[in-house]
């Protein structure tokens, strides 16, 4: 890792010092650059990262690179040549609620004429950092991503900070890195989300109510928020041995194995209701529920999060709340296209959109013994 950062460090400091020969005039138009080699030297790194360097800067419109001839400062007038090519980075593809979110984006990007990069990053930052180093040489006019690990600290600013040099505009969906709150983004509003299903199992008579959260992204600690207010709402005493965190590399498994040996003491210590972070864990937690003979919804209410197709087709279908699957994709998209056409800059009103949530109720909270 620390030598991967040196790496990097490197490469950007050509690039800057470059950068800064050209606006200072050292290097003027039309003149050409050292070479790869020379470079290389001059340095101490290799051509390869020298390489790099290089395709940041004409990424950017500094310079103009001539096969066969060699590397020219480019005319100021150049700038930057737009690809109507479109980066889109997400933490899945194939699964869950994700194909609906990409076919949303490319709806909108498609009728501007635009072609989508599509990448995935399994919610891992390295593979999130490769995506973007990729794409950055890729000369992209814009990016739409889904960061992955958004609780944890961000450690590749700086590639961010390299499409913003290179004036390739980018939305966050779903979630954003602390440090980067300011940033345009489209997400949902998940406190509030994890309050309506916390405060319509309370009003159903509930009381001891479970919740299952992911720790390692914003929206499972602002679900949890949401949580805990609807408990303190009601004057109901917050009780941490009640809630189950897990982290993405243990979401098979963690949840399930906390609920089953839940379920092993439910005479001594029962609850009547659980509020799981998305559609995914809920159908977890019921197949350990049901193992244990407890009977969802009879004895223990449960709820989703994102109403999936998984989450409806259930045989005990899931209250939940309402994603926007498609919706938010077309929103990220039309958000992009306006910074790309300079309609909006980045700390405008509107380039953050909270999208709210809405409860959707079916069986799996309607307890037999609230019902009769």
């Amino acid at each position: 890792m620390e030598q991967e950062k040196k790496k990097q460090l490197k490469y950007y400091n050509l690039m800057k010092a470059l950068e800064q020969k050209i606006s200072s005039g050292k290097i003027r138009p039309g003149d050409k650059l050292p070479s790869e080699n020379v470079l290389s030297k001059e340095f101490e790194i290799s051509r390869q990262t020298v390489r790099k360097a290089l395709e940041i800067l004409e990424n950017k419109g500094l310079i103009i690179a001539k096969h066969g001839i060699g590397t020219f400062c480019a005319e100021p007038s150049r700038g930057k040549v737009p690809t109507k090519n479109i980066g889109v980075v997400t933490t899945y593809l194939s699964d869950y609620i994700f194909p609906r979110v990409i076919q949303g984006i490319d709806t909108v990007l498609n009728k501007q004429g635009y072609s989508i990069l599509l990448k995935n990053t399994n919610n891992s930052r390295q593979a999130e950092a490769s995506c973007l180093e990729e794409l950055i040489k890729k000369n992209i006019d814009g990016l739409i991503i889904e960061p992955s690990k958004t609780q944890i600290f961000c450690r590749h600013i700086k590639l961010y900070e390299q499409l913003e040099e290179s004036r390739i505009p980018y939305v966050f969906i779903q979630g954003c890195f602390s440090q980067m709150s300011d940033k345009p983004k489209v997400l949902m509003d998940d406190c509030k989300g994890g309050y309506l299903v916390t405060k319509h199992l309370i009003s159903l008579g509930h009381k001891t109510i479970v919740g299952v959260f992911k720790a390692d992204d914003m929206q499972g600690q602002k679900r949890h928020k949401g949580y805990v207010m609807a408990l303190q709402e009601a004057n109901i005493a917050y009780d941490p041995d009640k809630v189950v965190w897990f982290y993405t590399e243990d979401r098979m498994i963690h949840p399930y194995h906390q609920m089953k040996q839940m379920s092993q003491r439910y005479e001594q210590e029962p609850f009547d209701a659980v509020v799981c972070y998305n559609d995914q864990i809920a159908m977890a937690v019921i197949h350990a529920l049901e193992e244990k003979g407890i009977s969802v919804p009879k004895q223990v209410a449960v709820t989703g999060y994102d109403n999936s197709e998984l989450g409806s087709s259930l045989r005990i279908p899931l209250t939940t709340i309402a994603h926007p699957q498609n919706k938010l994709g077309e929103m990220a998209a039309e958000l992009l296209l306006k910074l790309i056409n300079k309609e909006l800059k980045v700390g405008d009103a509107g380039t953050t959109i909270l999208i709210e949530p809405e409860l959707v109720i079916r069986e799996s909270s309607q307890s037999e013994s609230i019902s009769n």
